[in-house]
């Protein structure tokens, strides 16, 4: 098993959470985002798409973190990601969405990068840009949570599952932009929780051998 990713990649991180939650053991290649190491031949021809993360497994290789993550949940069945019966797997899978379809494409890093290159916004027009639609996705998040009346200790019971793998990213990067927080306190409660698990804690961008 081979991850390609970048320790500020909150999709990088994803992946990093679900292989620490299955325990399966990896080998992890640093691409750079800033020196726009995705964008190389050579990782091009690991993943055409140029984007990150990759996953290689058996000499596979597989894009997309949510895809990825449905693919170890039914490579390697345990612990799952998902509940057992259909409404429920609907349910995370519409929390997980929040975050991977409503914020995160907003608020990545290329489409910043493009506001401010294109539109001559400021630092502070991106960060009030990314604040907006992180206020507005952690908003559905928490009022899902209170609709569904799915949460125990985790987005989905008492287990974490594929809402939290994607939740806890989102939230650092929420956190690493000053967004304010407190209108969500059972997101922020089920954050909280999740790192006092190792799968989460460990796997912070701090702790990744290319953090800088």
């Amino acid at each position: 098993m081979e991850l390609y990713g970048f320790f500020r990649s909150s999709t990088s991180y994803r992946l990093r959470i679900a292989l620490a939650l299955k325990g399966i053991e990896y080998e992890a290649h640093a691409v750079s985002l800033p020196r726009m190491e995705h964008r190389s031949p050579e990782y091009l021809a690991v993943n055409p798409q140029g984007l990150l993360p990759t996953l290689v497994d058996e000499g596979r290789a597989y894009a997309q973190s949510l895809a990825i993550l449905e693919y170890l949940d039914e490579r390697y069945p345990e612990p799952p990601f998902l509940p057992d019966d259909a409404a429920g797997r609907a349910v995370v899978r519409s929390l997980a969405q929040v975050v991977a379809c409503e914020i995160h494409p907003l608020n990545n890093v290329r489409v910043l990068k493009y506001l401010q290159a294109t539109w001559n916004f400021s630092d502070a027009d991106r960060d009030a840009w990314y604040r907006h639609w992180m206020a507005e996705g952690l908003q559905k998040f928490e009022a899902t949570l209170a609709h569904e009346g799915c949460a125990g200790r985790f987005c989905f019971g008492d287990r974490p599952g594929l809402a939290d793998i994607c939740l806890v990213p989102q939230i650092f990067n929420a956190k690493r932009f000053d967004c304010p927080l407190e209108a969500y306190p059972a997101t922020l409660a089920i954050f909280g929780r999740c790192l006092e698990l190792e799968a989460f804690e460990t796997t912070q961008p701090k702790y990744q051998p290319d953090a800088f």
